[in-house]
């Protein structure tokens, strides 16, 4: 009798300890709430950083060190983590609300609320989700309460469970700022096989599809490989036509180019701007502010000739369906330099962080290349690569392939499946060569 009292005793005393942490769980403050997150959390817990995998609408604001400014309860937050399989998922979040704050946290259509008070970052476990669906999952945080002027400030998520493994992909730190990079999202591009000719000449196509002209897209139509000519989305107002040309000096300051390496502008087309870039390389760059339109077919017609004095000159002409004629963007020089046309290639980026979240594509097709002898050729193989943020698995959201008779590159927006990279497509040969009158073109 007094032995099975002892396990009566037992049992009672393991449930009711039990239930006070779940109980202190739920409130999720108090002293000792680091070693119960460790508790609740599985071995496998990763920490998933806000700064580099996350975007806020309706205020809110994101940087290196996570979400700040969160005054409004109109702001929702999403981070964004691609999980391999499915399972459950644990998570915490690691915030410092200055006061009392009520938030909720919204997975999968499953909502949890919480209330958090302190005065310092501290970890606070929100709970479990069961049947997490693999691929991208969206965790969403909202404010519905606070006492202090902002919900607070958040740093990172903390995940475990079953879903969680070695193959849960996110942006993990902010080493050689990808932070930056990662909320950019991966760079796609389609490198064509070129005929074992000197090439003078590079057409090609460009269209953008209706809803995928996103701000911050560069969908780049002709690139070779001292520099590159294509379209962008700068804001809901300007659009460009922008060809730029390296400068053989290595840097990412033009100031520091020196003279005799400096790309020089030979001739510009009417109300083209033209003058330097940096940041990432250096050269000479122009752009045409014109509203191009999705839905619409742009061609573009790149030209490429040594001068036999150890410089190349690089042309960028524009046709602009809506006036029917082909427009001169700029031609530049480059010095040290003395080659045809190689390394041919399209691609497709994001240059604006706060976009990294939203899908965009495009369709490149019709390209063609003119030889020295005045011969077409055209290209109907290409391979398909992604940036470092795709090969680092930063960001699994980046595709291509082909489309009717076209190519297409994808990227951003959180979608799945990736293409795998370094895969290679073909399209079907082209019938007819591009119709250009030279003489005619400025």
């Amino acid at each position: 009798m007094q032995y099975r009292f002892k396990i009566f005793m037992t049992t009672f005393m393991r449930g009711t300890m039990f239930c006070l942490l779940l109980l202190f769980c739920e409130k999720a403050t108090g002293e000792g709430i680091d070693k119960l997150i460790a508790w609740q959390h599985n071995a496998s817990k990763l920490m998933v950083p806000i700064g580099g995998n996350s975007w806020s609408s309706y205020g809110g604001t994101i940087n290196n060190r996570g979400l700040s400014v969160w005054t409004s309860s109109e702001t929702v937050t999403k981070t964004f983590v691609h999980f391999s399989q499915a399972g459950t998922l644990k998570l915490s979040i690691d915030i410092n609300p200055g006061g009392k704050s009520s938030i909720r946290i919204t997975i999968q259509g499953v909502s949890k609320q919480l209330t958090v008070e302190a005065n310092a970052e501290k970890p606070f476990f929100v709970g479990q989700w069961e049947n997490l669906t693999p691929g991208y999952v969206a965790i969403e945080l909202q404010g519905i309460s606070k006492t202090a002027e902002s919900y607070g400030t958040v740093s990172a998520y903390g995940i475990s469970g079953t879903a969680v493994t070695n193959e849960t992909v996110f942006v993990k730190d902010n080493a050689d700022n990808y932070f930056y990079w990662g909320r950019r999202g991966p760079s796609v591009h389609l490198n064509y096989t070129l005929p074992a000719t000197n090439i003078t000449d590079f057409y090609s196509e460009i269209t953008v599809p209706e809803g995928n002209d996103v701000i911050g897209s560069y969908f780049m139509a002709n690139g070779f490989a001292e520099g590159y000519f294509g379209i962008q989305v700068n804001s809901a107002s300007e659009r460009r036509v922008l060809f730029s040309v390296w400068s053989p000096y290595q840097t990412d300051n033009p100031a520091s180019i020196p003279p005799e390496y400096k790309i020089t502008m030979l001739k510009k087309g009417s109300n083209v701007y033209t003058g330097e870039f940096g940041n990432e390389g250096a050269g000479g760059q122009s752009y045409l502010v014109y509203p191009w339109k999705a839905g619409n077919t742009y061609k573009f017609l790149l030209r490429g000739e040594p001068k036999g004095d150890s410089s190349t000159v690089y042309t960028a002409y524009f046709f602009a369906p809506e006036e029917n004629r082909w427009l001169l963007i700029a031609s530049f020089n480059r010095p040290k330099t003395n080659t045809y046309l190689k390394r041919l290639h399209s691609f497709l980026e994001n240059f604006m962080p706060g976009t990294g979240d939203q899908s965009r594509m495009a369709l490149y097709s019709n390209q063609w290349v003119r030889d020295t002898n005045g011969q077409w050729t055209a290209l109907t193989a290409a391979k398909f690569t992604a940036d470092q943020t795709a090969r680092k698995r930063f960001r699994l959201d980046y595709a291509g392939g082909t489309q009717g008779n076209a190519f297409y590159l994808k990227n951003c927006g959180f979608f799945v499946p990736a293409t795998p990279i370094d895969s290679r497509f073909a399209v079907e040969q082209k019938a007819t060569a591009p119709v250009i009158d030279f003489t005619k073109l400025q």
